[in-house]
């Protein structure tokens, strides 16, 4: 059985701000440096690996070199696009019209998708100097498991998780929640709404000015 947590009514009532800002901010925290042990267990392994990955190119000082910029960039997109499952993330974000959509459709859904999320984050994980990640523990189920984690920040504490599927050889998220919301929650809500007032080519057509507001800005 898979792994379940937050609140859908409260995820709903975020706007599309809210939630770029809120992945923005749970990428930011893959460059966290770890002030506990992690559990063990091969899901918080599978995140360890991708925190050390972020970090090290965070902290690459040639890498921020001028010039350099578009292949940094390019970097961090592949380490965080090696562990978050985009495809199962868009599936579930957007509920049960993924299942009437074509092939050529799910491509486009899934890529428009993930450049939404990777402009959303990409500026600002870029110049992210790194806090402190609390490893708290892992739940599994069958092929699901939850790695829950603490960031540190100052005084704050941030309680964020990472939901993962377990997918032949490793682990890869499908959703984070940051302080009880769900990000695919989230965007379910709000792509339900647009669906319910329009249509799926809306839908996409937001989408694709969303992202390009978001990369201008």
């Amino acid at each position: 059985m898979e792994i379940q947590g937050s609140s859908v009514a409260q995820a709903q009532r975020w706007s599309w701000g809210r939630v770029a800002n809120g992945m923005a901010g749970l990428l930011l925290l893959l460059g966290g440096v770890a002030v506990q042990p992690a559990v063990a267990g091969g899901a918080t392994e599978a995140m360890k690996i991708t925190i050390d990955e972020v970090l090290t190119i965070v902290r690459d000082k040639e890498l921020k070199q001028p010039g350099r910029e578009e292949e940094r960039r390019r970097r961090l997109e592949q380490v965080v696009g090696d562990r978050f499952d985009y495809e199962e993330m868009s599936r579930r974000s957007l509920g049960a019209p993924w299942n009437t959509l074509s092939d050529k459709d799910k491509q486009e859904f899934v890529a428009l998708f993930k450049t939404l999320l990777t402009n959303s984050y990409a500026d600002k994980i870029e110049t992210y100097s790194g806090e402190g990640v609390q490893y708290i523990n892992e739940r599994t189920e069958k092929d699901y498991a939850e790695v829950r984690t603490k960031v540190l920040s100052g005084k704050t504490e941030i309680p964020l998780d990472y939901r993962l599927l377990n997918k032949g050889t490793d682990w890869r998220v499908y959703d984070v929640v940051v302080d009880g919301v769900s990000l695919v929650n989230n965007y379910r809500g709000q792509f339900s709404k647009i669906l319910r007032s329009s249509n799926y080519a809306d839908l996409v057509d937001q989408l694709r000015k969303k992202s390009e507001k978001i990369k201008a800005s």
